[in-house]
């Protein structure tokens, strides 16, 4: 949505140039993030009044902006990718609100980055929880500068080309571009003298060991956070966070489904006629498992609270043990003359008989 700049200073259309400033001056105090840590809608405000300044103050953008609206402005105003560019933008204003200019002020401390590391754990270490040793390669601060990147005994100095702003202005036709200076990078100041131990970076490459806890219950795609274990802030800023993501590997005894496990329990046809008790695999050793007369193959049974544990939690899963019943492919003949009677005695039953009469008068009134 297209912002309306006169609206956003609060200012009349007809605006001289002192009144828009003494407006964004006021706003710029209002919403300056130092006065409203951590506040998203306000770092916006202070950016949308930024922009707003930046195109009305000046009589060519001005003209074009009331004749075309931001299209006629389009790169060459607003669009301040950060308050660091705002400041240096304006630094005569910060100067006069603060009491400082923007080389006197220096760099403004940044988080450093977040890292992340790809952990692959097997099905026990996730069920039952360790704790688990890392070395890993990161940045940390050097010990000699304490990251200032210079040399003990020296200090960085306000860059000469752009006088600390960190910027430089390139004009090309209409526009007016700020970009960030070659010497300094955008930082306002350079290292004269390096730290030798670091060559002026403010940080060096070392080995560092930490343990992570892993939760019992954890499952793929996991990811424990490591508060601090990031790559380290700049300019005092507060170092990152590490993001430990996890990969669980799958088990032959068990397939998962949440917190829940699944196995497979193979019994004789005789068994699961007569019913018959068994061992399940559980987690912590055989589990006793109750296989009831007349079972048939694909019921699931159930073992309340023999499954993964839920993470930080008390709860429990399921274990649920699938019956296959085995049919025998190869039989004594012996066994064969045991089966014969069986069947024969089956069809003595009541039932067999009712089933053997039906048949009967179905055939005869041509039903089969």
């Amino acid at each position: 949505m297209e912002l309306d700049y006169y609206e956003v200073l609060g200012v009349a259309r007809d605006a001289d140039t002192d009144a828009i400033k003494r407006a964004y001056r006021k706003l710029a105090l209002k919403y300056h993030p130092d006065h409203n840590p951590g506040d998203a809608e306000a770092e916006q405000k202070f950016k949308e009044a930024a922009e707003a300044y930046d195109v009305l103050r000046d009589p060519e953008k001005r003209a074009r902006y009331d004749r075309f609206g931001q299209a006629g402005v389009q790169g060459g105003a607003g669009g301040f990718g950060s308050t660091e560019d705002i400041f240096a933008h304006f630094s005569d204003i910060f100067g006069d609100l603060f009491g400082f200019s923007t080389a006197a002020r220096g760099p403004r401390p940044t988080a450093g980055a977040d890292l992340r590391y790809n952990l692959t754990i097997s099905f026990a270490q996730a069920a039952k929880g360790d704790e688990i040793t890392l070395s890993l390669p990161k940045h940390v601060v050097c010990s000699e500068c304490r990251g200032s990147g210079a040399a003990p005994g020296s200090k960085a100095e306000t860059c000469r080309h752009c006088g600390g702003s960190g910027q430089v202005r390139r004009t090309q036709g209409f526009f007016q571009i700020a970009m960030p200076c070659p010497v300094c990078h955008g930082s306002g100041q350079v290292i004269v003298k390096p730290c030798p131990r670091c060559k002026g970076e403010g940080v060096v490459t070392d080995t560092r060991e930490l343990v992570v806890r892993v939760p019992a219950g954890v499952d793929t795609g996991t990811r424990l956070r490591v508060r601090g274990e990031g790559e380290p802030g700049e300019h005092g800023g507060p170092p990152g966070d590490l993001y430990v993501v996890l990969t669980v590997e799958t088990d032959k005894r068990w397939r998962r489904e949440g917190q829940d496990l699944l196995c497979t329990q193979e019994i004789s046809f005789v068994q699961a006629a007569l019913g018959h008790r068994v061992e399940a695999p559980g987690l912590d050793g055989p589990l006793p498992l109750e296989i009831p007369r007349g079972v048939q193959s694909g019921t699931l049974l159930r073992l309340a609270g023999e499954g993964l544990p839920y993470p930080g939690r008390q709860a429990r899963g399921d274990l649920l043990v699938e019956v296959r019943v085995l049919t025998p492919t190869r039989l004594s003949k012996e066994q064969e003359d045991l089966l014969r009677q069986f069947a024969a005695a089956s069809e003595k039953t009541p039932l067999a008989k009712v089933k053997k009469a039906a048949k009967k008068i179905s055939k005869a009134m041509g039903l089969e």
